[in-house]
């Protein structure tokens, strides 16, 4: 089944916060380079320019973040950090995430995608290793880029319909968990089945 993104809008800031904060400090330290305290996750995330950078997630079907990834434009490339949490990992949510940060960041005009993360981290060195990026490995350091082809028309679609794709789901997923949430509170039930 294919992993499906959404971009993580402005009012939905707090989601990623709490996604962030799930990792224990294990994971906080290969996501970020040292294991960030909650406040410091909270500042991080504050600081996040949603004018110029992009927060991708893929929803469980709580709505809940099984992952996401931040991109973040600069002069000449644009930086992804990558996290997903440990009961959705091994099923492409890290790579659904990096491929919509690739378009996106693609089609911002950007030359370069860059990824920078510890060298023991070895999922973000598959993952990147997997997308073609070129890995320079020095020390405990690695930095993983990948040369962007101009956009395209092409391009620009793919990213419409990811979205398209990414609000249906949404909606989909939005619908079960009322449904899910009216029938544990008693006010739906269910019919029994056969006839």
């Amino acid at each position: 089944m294919a992993i499906v993104t959404r971009a993580l809008p402005r009012p939905e800031r707090a989601k990623f916060a709490s996604h962030l904060k799930q990792l224990d400090l294990e994971d906080r330290r290969l996501r970020f380079g040292l294991a960030l305290p909650d406040a410091s996750i909270d500042d991080y995330v504050t600081r996040i320019d949603f004018d110029r950078d992009a927060v991708f997630a893929v929803y469980d079907d709580a709505l809940h973040l099984a992952g996401a990834a931040h991109l973040a434009r600069a002069e000449a490339h644009a930086e992804l950090g990558v996290s997903v949490l440990p009961s959705h990992r091994g099923r492409g949510v890290g790579a659904a995430l990096l491929a919509r940060a690739h378009v996106h960041a693609r089609n911002w005009g950007t030359q370069v995608l860059f990824m920078h993360c510890l060298t023991e981290n070895g999922a973000m060195m598959h993952l990147a290793s997997k997308q073609g990026m070129r890995i320079v490995a020095e020390g405990i350091e690695a930095d993983a880029h990948l040369a962007l082809p101009p956009a395209t028309a092409a391009s620009f679609a793919q990213a419409v319909l990811d979205e398209r794709l990414g609000l249906f789901d949404y909606a989909l997923k939005s619908q079960y968990d009322t449904v899910r949430r009216l029938i544990l509170a008693g006010v739906l039930t269910v019919p029994p089945s056969g006839r």
